[in-house]
């Protein structure tokens, strides 16, 4: 039931909309103006990189809020996978993926919102030391191809991928065991969610990968664009 009540937590957090409350207090509706869409990207090419900073920052926090305070009430703040049992991985999984997915169908913005980027950086980089380093190095690839292509959304769906392959690789290596096999499916839960997620990206970005195929997509620093990230 404690875990319920997190989830229920997390889908509240997650739900808030800094994009469009960051807009209002600067006289803007952030979804009149550039793509339209509830989030830090389209706050940057609209009110500035500085508000989207903000805006990313702030994302972040209310989906690792939630899933930082049930990691701690339920004692698996700090443990490595091999010491959560699955079915408190599906639990605290569930606080992440809950604050997500009230990011993207927030009921303060009609069931519509962002793309879950910032926020599910934020409620998975929390799971300490889960998926702590996997989204590091997620974000160390984020500005990689950022810094190359300039291209935030190529960053993002790139990133996305790297947490799966990285959790994986961390698991095997780090967290010992003599039966990789038992271990990979102790680490399943874990493993579908990131893969999901992995999978709900690129989903959620189709848009752009099609303008990217047509070279349209607009690059940072190249102005707004309608229907941008």
């Amino acid at each position: 039931m404690i875990w319920i009540g997190f989830i229920v937590l997390g889908f509240v957090s997650g739900s808030i909309p800094f994009a469009l409350l960051i807009g209002r207090a600067k006289g803007v509706d952030i979804r009149r103006h550039g793509s339209g869409n509830v989030g830090a990207t389209n706050v940057s090419r609209v009110l500035g990189r500085p508000y989207g900073l903000l805006c990313f920052a702030l994302d972040a926090a209310k989906g690792a809020g939630p899933v930082v305070a049930a990691g701690l009430v339920q004692g698996v703040f700090g443990a490595t996978v091999a010491a959560v049992e699955p079915t408190a991985q599906w639990a605290w999984l569930a606080v992440a993926v809950a604050s997500v997915a009230g990011h993207m169908f927030s009921p303060f913005v009609g069931f519509r919102g962002g793309k879950g980027v910032a926020t599910g950086f934020g409620s998975m980089v929390a799971m300490w030391n889960i998926l702590t380093i996997p989204l590091l190095l997620a974000l160390a690839a984020w500005l990689c191809v950022l810094a190359v292509s300039r291209y935030i959304s190529l960053a993002s769906i790139v990133a996305a991928q790297v947490v799966p392959i990285a959790f994986m690789t961390i698991m095997l290596v780090r967290d010992g065991g003599d039966d990789p096999n038992a271990r990979v499916v102790h680490a399943m839960p874990v493993l579908i969610v990131t893969i999901g997620i992995a999978a709900l990206v690129v989903l959620r970005h189709r848009a752009n990968i099609a303008r990217l195929q047509r070279g349209e997509e607009p690059r940072i620093g190249q102005g707004r664009r309608a229907g941008g990230a």
